[in-house]
């Protein structure tokens, strides 16, 4: 089964909310307004989340592009 990382590059989030207004099932402002990635672990000063459904990952390429400030990547992950 294929597997996608959706990366968050939060320090350059820019707080817009475009994120969670497109796809609320995977993204949240938190309390001091910037994006977050529900169900993400930090690694390397980045958050990173596996998804497995290409509708998932659909919905996380929409919001990739919809960013003004370009801190959102989904990736196919190699195995």
């Amino acid at each position: 089964m294929t597997k996608f990382k959706v990366i968050h590059f939060k320090n350059d989030c820019i707080s817009c909310g475009a994120c969670a207004a497109i796809n609320p099932d995977f993204w949240s402002l938190d309390e001091d307004g910037v994006a977050h990635l529900k169900g993400s672990k930090e690694v390397e000063g980045q958050w990173e989340l596996i998804i497995e459904s290409i509708a998932d990952m659909a919905s996380n390429k929409e919001t990739e592009d919809a960013c003004p400030a370009q801190v959102i990547k989904v990736e196919e992950v190699e195995e």
